[in-house]
């Protein structure tokens, strides 16, 4: 079953498939292992009820890198979803990014100045010349109202303490447009794989050989003798034992439930930024393709603390753990054929499209 390969990809993500796409392509041999039971990582997605769910929460392919669009199309056929999540704050209901269609529910006005001038009365009111921590940091790049209604709450859920304990370079800037236009990205492209990510990453994969359930780390001697060259897409820190200590994440927790209804909150995701309501957003699947059907899927998010064995989602980019990052760094670069890539192996939250330019890069490398 096993024989001598140039490749050994850890983890079947969209880094991973990447990587072992270009590697078959360019004639070489390669083994994947998957911990999990299937392909995709957290962009996985399946089938319930007609609808493709995102298991581990939404993903949108976004990007201005014409190549990288390109090269994930030779995949899929992408649909044209564009993102306009919605902010439900105490049943209030306000269009993200700020926009002008936010200022106007906000405040009333109908004009980039009128909201310009209220925007910069309230930066004046608080402004922190050198912000010390979120809150202060939020208060001088968009005032109070926004502040509150917008941001306090969903960030202290999100991150599981106060804004005023957060640091600042969390939110260095924030989206703020004075434009009446919903659509969160910027990006030249945009869209979501018609038939869900796990069939992407399937025709990806096609005709290289996949081990699911199988821990690289449990057999590392083991696997490290079949190939030349190892590409290694999970947790820097858990590769080398913890030795210098354990890097921290945030993780999710999420509740799924089918709906005997065609609709049940009108949009793909909408964002519970007050205090009070446990979850951080609610994720309706339907909406990220036709809509169609007699009954919907819905999940609840909850952010969470990490803790070993729990699925890391976002890096704790804090000062403590950057600097814990950059000693597992230098341990790294002393592996002869290891490469270290992806959110995981970089302790970097990246989109998917930064995930696919770099997997190219470090293949091309």
């Amino acid at each position: 079953m096993y024989g001598k390969y140039d490749v050994l990809v850890v983890g079947a993500g969209l880094y991973g498939a990447t990587v072992a796409y270009c590697a078959k392509k360019s004639g070489k041999s390669c083994l994947v292992l998957e911990k999990r039971a299937h392909l995709a990582g957290n962009a996985y997605t399946e089938e319930i009820e007609g609808i493709q769910v995102h298991k581990y929460g939404p993903h949108i392919f976004h990007t201005n890198n014409a190549k990288v669009w390109e090269f994930a199309n030779r995949f899929a056929e992408f649909n044209r979803y564009t993102n306009s999540p919605l902010a439900n704050y105490h049943g209030e209901i306000y269009n993200l990014p700020f926009n002008m269609n936010t200022f106007n529910k906000m405040w009333g006005v109908v004009s980039p100045s009128e909201a310009m001038e209220i925007i910069e009365r309230q930066k004046k009111d608080c402004f922190f010349e050198n912000p010390q921590n979120l809150e202060e940091q939020a208060l001088s790049l968009v005032g109070r109202d926004i502040y509150e209604k917008l941001i306090r709450g969903y960030t202290e859920k999100q991150w599981g303490r106060k804004c005023t304990e957060l640091p600042p370079d969390i939110i260095r800037r924030l989206p703020v447009r004075f434009t009446y236009d919903n659509n969160y990205f910027t990006a030249d492209y945009q869209g979501i794989p018609k038939g869900g990510y796990t069939a992407m990453v399937e025709r990806m994969l096609d005709g290289i050989e996949v081990l699911f359930n199988e821990d690289y780390l449990q057999n590392k001697e083991k696997w490290d003798k079949f190939a030349d060259m190892i590409v290694y897409t999970g947790p820097i820190d858990a590769y080398f034992g913890y030795c210098l200590g354990a890097l921290e994440y945030r993780s999710l927790r999420f509740e799924t439930e089918v709906l005997d209804m065609p609709n049940f909150q009108g949009n793909a995701v909408v964002n519970y930024t007050d205090r009070e309501t446990p979850y951080t957003r609610i994720i309706e699947h339907k909406h990220f393709e036709s809509g169609k059907g007699d009954k919907t899927v819905i999940t609840r998010e909850y952010s969470k603390e990490w803790v070993q064995g729990d699925e890391p989602y976002y890096p704790v980019g804090d000062e403590k753990n950057t600097e814990l990052y950059k000693k597992y760094f230098t341990l790294a670069q002393k592996e002869p054929k290891t490469v270290f890539g992806g959110r995981l192996g970089e302790y970097k939250y990246l989109d998917m499209d930064a995930v696919t330019e770099r997997a190219l890069l470090v293949f091309r490398n």
